[in-house]
């Protein structure tokens, strides 16, 4: 018998795809799978849709088992994802998005990953982006696209990769995430006080915990962009609520092990952006494009003691 996965949707007002979702798991290549729905209290009729589908009888035949586990109230990503944890038997778990699929192969990848490299207990892949629906026409490109020696390189350990990770966030390719269960519990599971940025912080436990992070260089997700998306505030503003959001995060888990000069840097962007946010002149126009990028970077001053700090070290 192969090795139980635990595939768990991670849901929030996603009825107009998470049908697609489901089917994608269900054409898994992989055999043994637990199926696991988590959804943050949606608003529409995500519940519903799943409910639904879960009851076919030939559904109800491909999986281990199906848990739909739901809240009365929404609380965050995190916390949505510490739940499908806790539901999960599976000693892997795939995390997937509500609007995004599971390439064919992409179990079965991850576990012949896992059978040649004993060592490794949280795994990324390559990632398919596509513009609102999974068709080839509508095919945007394929994320890393080459192999990201940077961070992923096979000499790294993991606290080089800490020290990479506290500069910023280098993985764009989070949907591909393929994680031992255990591993994720022995460093507490997801923060649930940062409700809206759950995979970043949770990057900087592990490699600081000393478990390194592994790579395959093949895609095995396909990524939907769509004007849905949770984390999606349109064209026409300055900045994106995860500029907030984001420092917040770095100010808890990476400020601590960075220089002061740099945090000083970040912290000015952070407190001109709150500024714009609190002055209601975060809508794009040219003219305020133009006040946000001088103030930002021209007007910061801690960019000017940092390159004469540069510049007096390359002459000594």
């Amino acid at each position: 018998m192969s090795i139980l996965v635990s595939v768990s949707v991670i849901t929030y007002n996603a009825a107009s795809f998470v049908e697609e979702t489901l089917e994608s798991i269900f054409n898994q290549t992989y055999g043994n799978i637990e199926l696991i729905v988590s959804d943050d209290c949606s608003k529409d009729n995500t519940i519903e849709i799943v409910q639904k589908w879960s009851e076919q009888e030939q559904v109800k035949a491909r999986f281990k088992d199906i848990k739909i586990v739901t809240v009365p109230n929404n609380t965050g990503v995190s916390a949505n994802c510490n739940r499908a944890i806790a539901a999960s038997t599976g000693e892997w778990i795939k995390f997937i998005a509500g609007d995004d699929i599971l390439l064919p192969t992409c179990i079965e990848d991850n576990m012949n990953f896992v059978a040649e490299n004993s060592n490794a207990m949280i795994i990324f892949s390559q990632v398919d982006v596509y513009q609102d629906i999974f068709e080839h026409n509508n095919y945007q490109k394929t994320i890393p696209a080459i192999y990201p020696d940077n961070l992923m390189h096979k000499s790294f350990y993991a606290e080089e990769q800490f020290k990479i990770l506290v500069q910023s966030d280098r993985i764009n390719y989070t949907p591909s995430y393929f994680f031992n269960k255990q591993t994720i519990l022995s460093v507490g599971g997801y923060d649930e006080k940062n409700q809206l940025v759950e995979d970043y912080p949770m990057w900087l436990k592990l490699t600081k915990a000393g478990i390194r992070l592994f790579y395959f260089h093949k895609p095995t997700v396909g990524y939907r962009i769509h004007s849905k998306a949770t984390n999606n505030t349109g064209d026409d503003l300055l900045f994106k609520p995860s500029v907030i959001n984001g420092h917040r995060v770095r100010q808890k888990f990476a400020h601590p092990f960075l220089p002061w000069l740099q945090v000083m840097k970040e912290d000015w962007i952070y407190n001109i952006t709150l500024f714009f946010k609190w002055t209601g002149t975060e809508k794009k126009t040219i003219l305020t494009n133009g006040l946000y990028q001088f103030t930002t970077i021209f007007c910061n001053p801690f960019y000017y003691i940092d390159y004469i700090k540069r510049k007096l070290q390359k002459n000594e």
